[in-house]
């Protein structure tokens, strides 16, 4: 493959570049490379299917898809949901963006490194963006009540937790986010992320979407190209009461699905089994391919629910080195997180792959990191190599949120021992800190950035038990071995009771705690509803047969 192709990065700045694209670039003809960066199932559709839409290409890419209501309908039978709480769009891009447009007024709070699109699709439409950051010492674990703090503390209006969480697999039981979801009633909008979790084990019925069909606030958000392995036809869903999803439902194109979607929703309903054993298959995948990559010196890898793992390189690595070499030298595609605000050019996410595939990788990071023909790799001076090393990332969050960069901070006048000086007017966000905050200005990558106003420390509050952090391996063991399987935490104890709001400041704020049984929220449904009665009932499609092997959402694909 080309040294030139590596340049594709250069011209991405918060994703890698896509397939296609480094498949042209290369100059070669057959496949591309072997894909570690894409999240998408390499199981699911199975040959059967894929040879199916191949026998229908034709009529497929000819004919207009039906209207989106039509495939919704068909999705929500297959689902076992209410059409009036679903709406479904051109990928779940397409609904943050309306969720950003329709629902987020003033500000929004998300837990940083996550997916991008959750901090840069607010800062372009002249949003405040909360980061509260994660910390790699605990792992990456997100500490709800802190997080809860945090939000509080900044007045933030809208909630973003996305579980797992991307890029490092981050879990939160289902116990834990629904007390927290009712902890944030008096926020405008709470919006869970669950895009990867088809791929968790950790309990039965991990999902949330039932609760959030009984919320005024809270809004779910799905994905099927990355559970169905198909990221190209670009379909995605989210779920929450009648009044929320009706808001963005009655925005979207008639066609915004496209015939391929269609396609694949209608066939669905024959493949359930099919679909349940791609998962169970991801998840052992994961399982072996963690222990292999332990087993690397000086490899970390973080636990995940996800269908990838977040890693972090051995000392003296970096990401955007490894990264090219991988791809040059092994035709291997890996994703480099120096581009992510909170990540570095320390860490790598790794797709879950099948174990052939994964054998493959191993072999070229071992070559790649620990080869004596050309060393490990760490950059030489003045190689230009660290590009999104950690400073990238400051850099991007400087300039998106503050405008004039590192200039306006320096220009700011100083203040206090311990405090920040406030932004100037029109410059956008402070710059996120964890609470409690230090005394001392704190640091991300090697620059040192002022922080927000100290507020108070919080009392400890109890928390359940994280999932175990990562541990370093110092040396290669003789055989892989698998991640024994998480313990359920202790129920966490209750959150603070949130603070009333001003009525004219929180268009959706109901009084805290959760909607009682029978009494719906507003614009909501009673739990009856919720069951499948009083006329809210998910009915498949007429003249369909029953579905086979789906079960409901929130426990789609246990069966495996």
């Amino acid at each position: 493959m080309s040294g030139n192709v590596t340049s594709l990065f250069r011209g991405t700045a918060a994703h890698s570049p896509s397939m296609a694209a480094l498949t042209r670039e290369s100059g070669e003809a057959g496949a591309g490379p072997v894909d570690f960066c894409i999240p998408c199932n390499p199981y699911f559709p199975t040959p059967a299917m894929f040879e199916e839409m191949a026998g229908r290409l034709r009529d497929i890419i000819t004919y207009y898809p039906s209207g989106a209501d039509t495939i919704t309908a068909e999705l929500c039978g297959l689902l076992e949901l209410p059409p009036q709480c679903v709406a479904m769009g051109n990928g779940s891009t397409e609904l943050i963006t309306w969720i950003d447009h329709l629902l987020v007024r003033d500000s929004l709070a998300v837990p940083v490194p996550t997916f991008g699109r959750w901090t840069d699709q607010p800062m372009e439409t002249g949003k405040r963006v909360d980061m509260f950051p994660l910390q790699e010492s605990a792992g990456f674990a997100l500490d709800l009540a802190r997080y809860a703090e945090f939000v509080r503390a900044r007045g933030t209006r809208t909630v973003v937790i996305c579980n797992p969480n991307n890029p490092d697999g981050g879990y939160l039981h289902k116990q834990a986010l629904v007390q927290f979801m009712d902890a944030m009633a008096d926020r405008d909008l709470v919006v869970i992320d669950e895009s990867f979790l088809e791929f968790a084990d950790a309990e039965a019925e991990p999902s949330v979407v039932r609760e959030a069909m009984l919320r005024p606030n809270v809004v779910v958000l799905r994905s099927l190209g990355k559970n169905f392995g198909l990221h190209g036809i670009r379909f995605g869903y989210l779920v929450a009461n009648p009044a929320l999803a009706g808001r963005v439902r009655a925005m979207l194109p008639k066609w915004n699905l496209n015939s391929f979607a269609e396609h694949v929703v209608f066939m669905l309903r024959d493949h359930g089994p099919e679909y349940a054993q791609s998962l169970h298959q991801v998840r052992r995948d994961r399982l072996e391919m963690a222990g292999r990559l332990s087993a690397l010196p000086g490899l970390t890898v973080y636990p995940s629910q996800g269908n990838f793992l977040f890693v972090r390189l051995p000392v003296g690595a970096e990401g955007t080195v490894v990264r090219d070499r991988m791809l040059t030298e092994h035709r291997i595609l890996v994703r480099e997180c120096g581009n992510k605000i909170g990540s570095s050019s320390r860490f790598l996410r790794l797709v879950v792959r099948p174990q052939v595939d994964v054998h493959r990788l191993v072999s070229g990071l071992e070559q790649v990191l620990y080869g004596s023909r050309r060393g490990a790799a760490v950059p030489g001076p003045a190689t230009g190599t660290g590009y999104s090393s950690g400073t990238a990332a400051v850099d991007r969050l400087v300039s998106e949120t503050n405008g004039a960069g590192m200039r306006a901070l320096a220009a700011q006048p100083a203040g206090p021992p311990g405090l920040a000086a406030a932004p100037a007017a029109g410059t956008g966000m402070p710059l996120p800190a964890a609470v409690p905050v230090a005394p001392a200005a704190a640091t991300v990558g090697p620059m040192p950035m002022p922080m927000p106003q100290q507020v108070p420390q919080p009392a400890p509050v109890p928390q359940p038990a994280p999932y175990p952090g990562p541990v370093p391996v110092p040396h290669p063991a003789p055989a892989p071995r698998p991640t024994p399987d998480p313990v359920p935490p202790p129920a966490p104890a209750p959150y603070p009771a949130p603070a009333p709001a001003p009525a004219a400041a929180a268009p959706y704020s109901v009084p805290a705690g959760p909607t009682p049984p029978g009494v719906p929220a507003r614009g909501g449904l009673t739990a009856a509803q919720v069951r499948g009665t009083d006329g809210l009932e998910s009915v498949p499609a007429e003249g369909r047969p029953a579905s086979r092997g789906w079960p409901d959402p929130a426990g789609m694909g246990r069966t495996g």
